[in-house]
């Protein structure tokens, strides 16, 4: 990008007189520090937020804007789908990315939309119509779609409510569905022009089939499981044309015809060619040679089922073999004789017991543990089935798809998951679009009383006449869904959001998706719009649970977002999501971390309240340096490196590296550190209170942009408190001012280093936090000598007076703290219970180094043994060293 491209920041979005009275009547916010709340309470906050951050048009992208685009389109949930934590970690990532770019003075654009997700809904549907005793066919087909379409105004998108509770800042105005209009328009505008092309077609080929959905469905939308099967030997052909297979699926074999061998297999080499007799038929089948038989597997011979088999498929195609279909749609046998009628299964067990009488049944294992395909709907086992269906030839749009990844015009990040996107397009398969369905996009095709086939644009009307009828499948959920970066801009029109939006930037989603979403939206982004659907494919991991488990209904295990929204708020969930949000690794996550998320969102609204209460502000300018204290600019300059490191993970999609950033800067050096050491100077008043307030203003303000995007609800409560200003969510994003003051950190890294060693010896020795000891401090001539009053504060250390006694006596820093212990502990025991510790810890190193100096025992012990003694001995020697220490601070 030219310097001269790079966005303007803004402090507020120009709004015209009408939305300005509607935000001026709506906004509620506090007048002042002191009508905040003193406990931050999400529920009554966020929902009022998000509405008036909604009526005040922040999230809506303008298109005539001359600012820089940036544009995300929300990967499409399901129209029946509900929000779940993998929905929610998505969208905190996007939600995040989009926020900031809005506050750089982006024209940022997140665009929303449902899919309308044919064999989901119209299961829906087709269970209400059940429970009323109907089916589809009872409605009719017009009639059924229009029930779909009520279910949908009804019942459906339940999950863009549930976007709102989250804090989705997405460009509500531009909403879109998979079925409407627009998109329906360049679905059929993209149909004719792949088959104008010859990259649509129609054949008969294999497919997944769902005996209850009642049609073919994708690869994705098929779940592979283990379950008990029975592996049985059947033996075909008698004498020396005797032939043994094995199947799992004996019911096929009466749509066998032939048995395959490798050519080069010389214990079959006489049978090729010739006719077996298949048993319970009065058929015979030849014997083929096809490389494609392992010799080493099982016995070497495999029955060839074309019809019911995609391997066999191809087979009979390479041997011109005869395809017979032995089961219809609901996979019930219509082969004629003594199990027609049966179900698949029924036929598999009673073909099983026939074979078995006839002594052909060698060998049976069960139960027998193997791979089965199921309807991710309705869980009924997949039938693979030779069927006629529409085909996308994929050659051509993958090969482009791959290229732009090669070239760079698209980048897939992490770099190291794009080997994962290769293996997928560099080997993907002819597609199937075509679905047995009522619900969807119709297949634009017209068939002839002559056998004319006429496909028809969105602008043609159909052919007329009589005899004439449509294609009555419907496409593939996937072929919209994977328009959808430029059909929800206008696409075909040439639209000003199309212009101006699209190529989009940045698509975040798993990587469980790469194939069945993400490779289409660059094939047809490629093929139609000659361009990239977005130039980075940021890939995250799936969300598990605090084990590292996949969350699974079966496993008890599955979590509701919305009831930790309800219990800790949309901050905390947010914040626990980017905290895990690692580039393309899992994610777990459990109730425990919210909770923790919970109190960050707390301690940053207590401890900025408290700062309010207490003299920080933004009223002018920053004070000279000259004028601040080491504390006030120890903190400018760690403000400053924050800034920038947060905006380097931001680029690389760091977010649970830019997470733990802001939450060490806020928690740890703004709240306990700075606040802390800054006490004594705002109850001291004067100047240094003014300055130190001033400091502690800038600090907040910034500190708050910083977080909004990843927690926007308390962010934008205290930021308005703080500032005054409209919206933290229309406020400039921080950049980093260059100020650095390396003297001032390394004195606040003594101080720190200072705290936390007497902190621990304090601790070490039995003393309560809020016990106050008598002390003398000598830190003349020490980075610690400036900060004597703030140290004894933080330390609860009183001045030493008369009678005071060193029981204690520690060297930190260069400078010496010493304690008067007489009246907190007794010293004389706390030194034999040291000592009684110590000789436990000397005792233990010494059996240990004995155990590894012997050869016979690291001969004979096993790696981990040994490796359990060895962490043994270190943990002994560091003990060794910690009480020693104790013991001579004692004196």
């Amino acid at each position: 990008m030219s310097a001269a491209s790079v966005p303007k920041p803004i402090r507020e979005r120009d709004i015209d007189a009408r939305t300005l009275a509607v935000v001026t009547e709506n906004t509620q916010r506090p007048e002042s520090p002191a009508d905040l709340p003193t406990q931050y309470t999400p529920a009554e906050v966020e929902g009022k937020l998000y509405e008036r951050w909604v009526e005040r048009g922040y999230f809506e992208a303008d298109a005539k804007s001359e600012k820089t685009p940036y544009t995300i389109v929300i990967p499409p949930p399901n129209v029946t789908g509900s929000l779940h934590l993998g929905h929610a970690f998505q969208h905190t990532l996007m939600d995040a990315l989009t926020r900031r770019k809005r506050m750089q003075g982006y024209e940022a654009l997140w665009l929303p939309g449902m899919d309308h997700a044919g064999i989901a809904t119209q299961n829906k549907v087709e269970q209400q119509l059940a429970e009323e005793g109907k089916s589809r066919q009872d409605l009719g087909r017009d009639e059924f779609v229009r029930r779909v379409w009520q279910w949908k105004e009804e019942y459906g998108g339940k999950i863009l409510g549930q976007m709102r509770r989250l804090g989705d800042g997405v460009d509500w105005s531009r909403e879109r569905f998979t079925m409407d209009e627009g998109l329906s328009r360049a679905v059929q505008t993209v149909f004719k022009k792949m088959y104008d092309d010859g990259l649509i077609y129609r054949a008969e080929r294999i497919i997944n089939w769902c005996p209850r959905c009642l049609t073919a469905i994708s690869d994705i939308e098929v779940e592979y499981q283990e379950d008990d099967g029975e592996l049985v030997q059947l033996q075909y052909g008698e004498g020396e044309e005797t032939v043994v297979v094995a199947t799992t699926r004996a019911e096929t074999m009466l749509g066998d015809t032939a048995v395959a061998v490798h050519p080069d297999d010389p214990r079959y080499r006489h049978l090729i060619g010739k006719q077996i007799k298949l048993p319970l038929t009065d058929r015979t089948i030849p014997v083929v040679a096809d490389s494609h038989v392992d010799p080493e597997f099982g016995t070497g011979q495999v029955k060839v089922t074309p019809a019911h088999d995609p391997n066999d498929f191809e087979i009979g195609r390479r041997h011109d073999l005869p395809m017979i279909t032995v089961m219809d749609e609901r996979g019930v046998i219509t082969v004629p004789g003594p199990f027609e009628g049966l179900d698949r299964f029924e036929a598999r067990s009673a073909i099983v017991a026939a074979l078995r009488e006839q002594g052909r049944i060698l060998e049976e294992k069960r139960p027998y543990k193997h791979s089965v395909g199921h309807c991710s709907r309705c869980k009924t086992t997949i039938e693979p089935r030779l069927s006629m269906q529409w085909w996308v030839k994929v050659a051509p749009l993958a090969q482009a798809a791959g290229d732009a990844v090669r070239d760079g015009r698209t980048k897939i990040h992490p770099a190291d998951m794009s080997s994962r996107y290769f293996d997928w397009v560099d080997n993907m398969h002819d597609w199937t679009i075509s679905r047995q369905l009522w619900w969807g996009h119709r297949i634009p095709v017209w068939y002839g009383p002559g056998g004319e086939v006429v496909c028809v644009g969105p602008d043609e009307e159909p052919p007329g006449g009589e005899g004439w009828t449509q294609d009555p499948d419907v496409l593939d959920t996937w072929f919209s869904s994977g328009l959808w970066p430029f059909s929800t801009l206008g696409w075909p029109d040439e639209t000003p959001d199309l212009a101006k939006f699209y190529p989009t930037d940045v698509l975040v989603t798993g990587y469980d998706i790469i194939f069945f979403w993400v490779a289409r939206m660059m094939m047809f982004g490629t093929y139609v719009m000659d361009e990239v659907p977005f130039h980075t494919i940021q890939l995250t991991g799936l969300v598990r649970d605090e084990h590292g488990k996949k969350m699974s209904k079966s496993f008890g295990n599955v979590v509701d977002p919305l009831d930790w929204m309800d219990a800790y708020g949309s901050d905390a969930l947010r914040y626990t999501l980017a905290s895990g949000a690692n580039p393309g690794t899992d994610v777990p996550i459990g109730e425990d971390w919210v909770k923790a998320s919970r109190n960050f969102a707390n301690k940053i609204w207590n401890a900025t309240r408290f700062a309010l209460m207490n003299g920080a502000t933004v009223e002018g300018p920053l004070p000279d340096p000259s004028e601040m204290s080491a504390t006030d600019r120890w903190i400018l300059s760690r403000l400053n490196a924050t800034v920038a490191e947060v905006d380097a993970y931001y680029e690389d999609y760091q977010f649970a590296k830019l997470s733990d950033a802001l939450r060490h800067f806020a928690w740890d050096e703004v709240f306990d550190w700075y606040v802390e050491l800054s006490k004594t100077t705002f109850f001291a008043g004067g100047r240094p209170a003014e300055v130190s307030g001033r400091v502690l203003g800038e600090v907040l303000d910034v500190m708050l942009r910083l977080l909004h995007p990843v927690v926007p609800f308390v962010t934008e409560t205290l930021w308005t408190t703080l500032t005054g200003g409209e919206s933290v969510v229309v406020a400039e994003w921080p950049s980093d001012s260059g100020f650095r003051d390396a003297e001032a950190e390394a004195e606040l890294a003594a101080v720190q280093q200072a705290v936390t060693e007497v902190r621990r010896f304090r601790a070490d020795q039995g003393l309560q936090p809020g016990q106050k000891v008598p002390a003398r401090l000598d830190l003349d001539g020490t980075p610690l000598a400036a900060h004597e009053e703030p140290i004894r504060q933080l330390l609860r250390l009183q001045p030493a007076g008369d009678g005071f006694q060193a029981t204690a006596s520690l060297p930190v820093v260069g400078a010496t703290v010493a304690l008067d212990l007489s009246g907190a502990i007794d010293v004389e025991a706390e030194r034999k219970r040291l000592a009684k510790d110590l000789a436990a810890a000397e005792k233990e190193l010494k059996q240990t180094t004995a155990k590894l100096g012997n050869e016979a025992f690291l001969a004979k012990a096993p790696d981990h043994v040994v490796d359990k003694i060895r962490t043994r001995k270190s943990a002994a020697e560091a003990d060794i060293e910690r009480l020693k220490g104790q013991i001579e601070k004692l004196g």
